[in-house]
């Protein structure tokens, strides 16, 4: 008689019990938990201190990530001193525009309403608030019986009526050395025809300063010539009524921004300009806000906030008025000045005012900007007066109504870095990670290692086991009987029993 017997092979893959993998185990406390013995009450108080624990860790953990996302940054501020530096580029303009006896006839007749002289019917307007030796001149020039007018340009009549450096200086020492009006550099600007010292570029490299303190920098000496402003019986964004210089220190790697980033100095007085070079550092999205790609403008080579901006005041005046202002960059033709009028001044306020969506300027990640400290006294002196007018061939009313010092030096041989720096970074992240996981539950990467690999171990003996089943269940279908064992096999797999 055969007996029919399923066999069963013994697995040698089959993980240890969870016990075994406890005692075995470097995360603390679960060896207290899976244990041979039967459910007792340190088993469950291990349990609850195990679970309390391991909540608090990722109560912790899911902060300190929070935190991390929230990308937060810090500012480091450094003072450091060097034997040399760079000085600063240096722009000034007169806040006239225009040298009344340099506009002639032609100019009246295209700009006279532009700059108030002149009404709609090219007649002199308010002609009772008018002074007489102003009247005079400006009879002759506004008289157009049988005048041709000539072409017109803004760009020429700008550079024309300009204040001329070769006027306005009267003196020019930089660090000791003696400058001349060569060393400017013509520059337009909302003020009209303006001049930079040590704007460096055409193969001319920035001056540098061995020393700090007065007289290690750049003094100058200024005639405002204030008998040639235009007289004023009007208000437009052409006329002034102060009287003295706007001046801005930039580097020579931006453009100046004068009407905005300029401060006044007034004749009368000798001020002193005490700077510091200040070198700013902000870090890229996500921790700050800088901009990192490179700029985008047909005008500007490298970017910063005033490339920025003048950049695209130049585009927000093409594309509304078709023209373009004096000190802007590009190949627009220049805006007439009944488009000066109409369009272009009322557009330019608009936007510098009012309109802060349109130009969006970014910090650039990179930048240098110069802190300053202002002190005045009075000039000339009453002993000096005299010696000056004597000396320039003016009266000393005209010095003291005309005549500024302006000194611009550095404080000391030293700059600041302002630099954003990361607050929190993975490194610090993984180690308060690990920190809290060692003291909580005593675990570390490598524990956590050791968890997936028993988790992978007896995932994979559930898997194969159950695979072994369907295939011998298959094979069992396919069999008409199963095994056949002799009686002497039989009697032999009995006795293993016994």
């Amino acid at each position: 008689m055969d007996l029919k017997v399923e066999t069963e092979e013994m697995d040698t893959n089959q993980p240890p019990p969870l016990e075994v993998f406890a005692h075995s185990s470097t995360l603390h406390g679960i060896s207290h938990i899976f244990t041979y013995e039967r459910f007792c009450i340190k088993r469950c108080l291990w349990s609850v201190f195990f679970l309390g624990s391991l909540t608090f860790l990722l109560f912790v953990c899911v902060d300190r990530i929070h935190f991390y996302l929230e990308y937060p940054h810090v500012t480091k501020l450094d003072e450091v001193t060097t034997p040399s530096m760079t000085f600063p580029a240096v722009t000034f303009c007169n806040l006239n525009a225009f040298r009344f006896s340099r506009v002639t006839r032609n100019d009246l007749y295209h700009a006279g309403e532009l700059l108030a002289l002149l009404n709609q019917r090219y007649e002199i307007r308010d002609m009772h608030l008018v002074e007489e030796s102003v009247l005079e001149s400006l009879k002759v020039k506004a008289d157009f019986h049988n005048f041709k007018p000539r072409p017109f340009n803004m760009r020429e009549f700008y550079d024309r009526t300009g204040h001329d450096i070769n006027d306005m200086l009267l003196a020019c020492h930089f660090h000791g050395t003696q400058c001349r009006a060569e060393d400017f550099k013509v520059v337009f600007t909302r003020y009209g025809k303006c001049y930079t010292f040590n704007a460096g570029g055409d193969g001319r490299p920035p001056l540098v300063t061995t020393k700090g303190g007065m007289g290690n920098g750049l003094e100058l000496m200024l005639d405002i010539q204030q008998d040639e402003y235009l007289p004023i019986w009007g208000e437009t964004d052409e006329t002034s009524f102060e009287a003295g210089v706007k001046v801005q220190i930039h580097s020579q790697n931006e453009p100046s921004f004068i009407d905005q980033l300029g401060f006044g100095v007034a004749p009368g007085f000798q001020t002193f300009v005490s700077c510091q070079e200040q070198r700013l550092i902000y870090l890229p999205p996500p921790w700050g806000d800088c901009k990192v790609s490179a700029m985008d403008s047909d005008f500007f080579d490298s970017y910063s906030i005033t490339a920025c901006r003048i950049d695209c005041e130049t585009r927000y005046l093409v594309d509304n008025c078709n023209c373009r202002m004096v000190h802007m960059p590009g190949d627009a033709p220049y805006c007439t000045p009944e488009l000066y009028k109409e369009c272009a001044d009322p557009a330019l306020d608009f936007l510098v005012e009012r309109d802060n969506d349109f130009c969006v300027c970014e910090t650039p990640c990179n930048m240098t900007r110069y802190s300053k400290e202002l002190s005045f006294v009075k000039i000339p002196s009453k002993a000096s007066a005299k010696y000056l007018a004597k000396k320039y061939n003016k009266s000393e009313q005209y010095i003291k109504e005309n005549i500024m010092v302006l000194d611009i030096f550095f404080e000391a041989l030293n700059y600041e870095t302002i630099e954003q720096k990361k607050a929190y970074e993975v490194a610090g992240l993984l180690g308060d990670i690990g920190g809290q996981m060692g003291l909580f539950i005593g675990a570390s990467i490598l524990t956590i290692l050791e968890i997936f690999d028993y988790l992978y171990e007896v995932i994979k003996y559930k898997l194969c086991r159950c695979s072994d089943k369907k295939h011998k269940h298959n094979n069992n279908n396919n069999n008409d009987q199963g095994t056949v064992l002799s009686l002497d096999d039989v009697k032999c797999h009995v006795s293993n029993f016994h």
